[in-house]
């Protein structure tokens, strides 16, 4: 344990100093490094071998074998816990830090079948994910296409737990042994941070994109806790709003999959305390159910055609066998006028459901856009360009940075499809 102490969570960092931090270029591009003594608080462990090299999330028993040889040569596991990427900009000092913490989607698993199919892919093992990560939109650090947080310290945490890094229960059914470990990755990840200027931010974002979204809605009051108490902490989810809605055949398809998945992985002890009373905890892994609990000042960014949604809740492949929807799904020009009537029935229900958001929140912003879209914060020809998605004339990155430094209310609402001819849609 002690001679691999230094072996722990994999993050992205940049040292941020040198000349060339003033960039032009639209994108940057950023390699990982490591989180240290994330086997403190049991972050790592791999099966009975009881070195921390796994920033885990899913293992498999039958690799215990190459663990040794795979750690000291590589560091890399099928079901490491997930790397983080990291650069910041040269003019801050540590007393005024300002910290954009982003994390990465990438969707979820309910069953063992589906965990240990993500183990040997880049949503479960460090193993196959990239070496670099690009930098742009709300990353980016060129005032040109990020004004407001071009000048950040920014952080992205790479996501490879399949649970919203809300996890922590092991399986063992005597064939497959998993660790879900998402909550302590997490927590090893922000106590790695503290000491660099996190744990004395002035300013601080906490974003997600997609399941890196939902996190957001996880983990906001949480992240807060570390920080200063007169600290300006917000959060923001991009295409994290994913709603608790039926299907085409009335089906609850999105509810059963989040409830699997929150008893496979021991979700429901790292929920908001104050929703899982309820009665049905489950529930509260959706973001409308958690919303009105959290604290913190919140911006919500979704399309209210959400493509992942439309595409998986709303018409998820076993809710349409014989592929009637198949066209539509590629081009909402084809959809026929009960597809689009049942596409404008989700936007209504997105809609009704963030109302009381809409109308109650002092603090929190939104855009709701009506594109075909999924995640728009990352990507700077939708985050800020010439042609990017507007709303009553607003950018997203105007709509956030007026939501942020308080410049003005920010709630932004798009007409229904297909009047916004601004989007730049991603159905394919």
């Amino acid at each position: 344990m002690k001679a691999n102490a230094s072996f722990s969570i994999l993050v992205l960092v940049v040292l941020t100093c040198a000349p060339r931090c003033i960039m032009s270029q639209q994108q940057r591009r950023v390699n990982m490094t490591l989180v240290r003594n994330a086997s403190s608080i049991g972050a790592c462990k791999f099966s009975q071998i009881v070195i921390p090299i796994k920033l885990i999330s899913i293992i498999i028993k039958k690799n215990v074998k190459i663990a040794w040889t795979e750690v000291r040569r590589r560091i890399i596991l099928t079901g490491d816990l997930g790397r983080a990427r990291a650069t910041g900009s040269c003019n801050l000092r540590l007393k005024r830090t300002i910290m954009h913490v982003i994390i990465q989607g990438g969707g979820w698993c309910n069953d063992v079948k589906s965990c240990l199919g993500r183990a040997s892919t880049r949503r479960g093992s460090t193993l196959h994910m990239s070496k670099v990560e690009v930098f742009s939109g709300i990353l980016s650090n060129n005032a040109s296409f990020n004004p407001d947080f071009y000048n950040w310290n920014r952080v992205k945490l790479r996501y490879c737990d399949g649970a919203s890094f809300a996890g922590d229960a092991v399986f063992d059914n005597g064939t497959s042994l998993l660790y879900f470990r998402g909550q302590r990755i997490w927590k090893a990840i922000i106590h790695d941070l503290l000491p660099k200027g996190l744990g004395q931010a002035r300013k601080a974002l906490l974003s997600g994109c997609s399941a890196g979204g939902l996190a957001t809605f996880v983990h906001c009051d949480d992240f807060t806790s570390y920080l200063p108490a007169n600290a300006s902490v917000k959060c923001l989810s991009d295409a994290g709003f994913f709603l608790d809605a039926r299907d085409i055949a009335m089906n609850h398809s999105m509810r059963y999959f989040y409830k699997s998945l929150v008893s496979l992985q021991g979700v429901e002890k790292n929920l908001n305390k104050n929703c899982t009373s309820s009665g049905y905890p489950e529930l509260c892994f959706f973001p409308q159910y958690v919303l009105p609990y959290i604290k913190m000042p919140y911006f919500i960014l979704n399309t209210a055609y959400d493509v992942y949604q439309f595409h998986h809740i709303l018409v998820p492949p076993a809710a349409d066998p014989h592929g009637h929807w198949y066209r539509c799904k590629l081009n909402p020009k084809d959809c026929n006028a009960v597809q689009i009537a049942t596409l404008q029935g989700f936007r209504r229900y997105m809609l009704e459901t963030l109302r009381p958001f809409y109308m109650n929140s002092t603090s929190g912003g939104m855009f709701i856009n009506s594109c075909f879209a999924h995640c728009q914060s990352e990507s700077q020809d939708t985050w800020f360009a010439l042609d990017s998605p507007r709303v009553h004339n607003k950018t997203i990155a105007q709509a956030v940075g007026d939501w942020y430094f308080s410049r003005r209310i920010s709630k932004e609402i798009d007409c229904a499809y297909p009047c916004d001819s601004s989007c730049h849609n991603q159905l394919s």
